[in-house]
């Protein structure tokens, strides 16, 4: 796929990986619709980032809220190929702690936000490529799904989370495979430990000795890291079905 004049939605794209990636697509040519809950930073993003950039609001969890976003993007861009899916959040909870069993209601909300609202972004997005013309390779549309290595080195306490991301892993081969006779390609990026504004308000010590634990680059990773990622995804059409961990060669220990 190439960048250049390309219609992309990145949802989550008003901050940390989604903002980055909105940039990233901006500065390859592409006209990017951003997509967030929160409206107002998203419009300022794309004010700054100029015509090439929109906003609309959704809440990913709204199948509503994500249709009409992919519609309106659709109108403003002239049409889709490629969206992003960075919207998310984290609960730190034990299985069973001093207070008791695990609550139910964030457990809930994690999956609904990172789980239910990656699938509403993948399938509205999906069904929107659909209606392209092909390139000459045949494709209609790429998608990049965002998951974490917490899908495969989950943490104590990160067992809403780590669910929430095994199953954005789950849905890469099957929803690849699903999508193969459109013409429209599925992979996954599965980050480590990123400089994101979820770790801007840890003191600056425990965000160096986070870095200190990744191998090589000893660093948190930045997210213009995932978003060069994101856009290799679009741009080779091999890549297909994969989650790719970014991570500097991190395994998470057990906390």
């Amino acid at each position: 796929m190439k960048l250049d004049g390309t219609g992309a939605l990145v949802a989550g794209g008003a901050s940390g990986l989604g903002e980055a990636a909105a940039r990233e697509l901006v500065a390859r040519g592409a006209r990017v619709a951003i997509v967030d809950v929160n409206e107002e930073r998203a419009r300022a993003l794309a004010q700054e980032l100029g015509d090439s950039a929109v906003s609309f609001r959704a809440d990913v969890t709204s199948e509503a809220d994500v249709e009409a976003a992919v519609t309106a993007a659709v109108e403003q861009l002239g049409e889709l190929r490629f969206t992003v899916s960075c919207a998310g959040v984290g609960w730190a909870e034990r299985t069973v702690s001093r207070n008791g069993p695990h609550q139910l209601q964030p457990f809930e909300t994690v999956l609904r936000i990172n789980l239910i609202g990656t699938f509403n972004v993948l399938r509205f997005g999906a069904a929107a490529m659909a209606q392209n013309e092909p390139d000459e390779g045949g494709e209609r549309g790429a998608v990049v799904m965002t998951a974490s290595i917490a899908a495969f080195d989950g943490q104590i306490g990160q067992i809403a989370y780590a669910a929430s991301k095994g199953g954005v892993v789950g849905l890469t081969l099957p929803a690849a495979r699903d999508l193969s006779r459109q013409g429209i390609r599925v992979c996954t990026i599965a980050p480590g430990t990123f400089d994101t504004p979820l770790l801007a308000a840890l003191p600056q010590e425990a965000r160096d000795a986070l870095g200190a634990q990744i191998p090589f680059p000893s660093r948190l990773g930045r997210p213009g890291e995932y978003a060069a990622l994101a856009c290799h995804i679009a741009e080779n059409p091999m890549l297909n079905g994969e989650t790719i961990r970014l991570d500097g060669a991190l395994r998470m220990p057990p906390k």
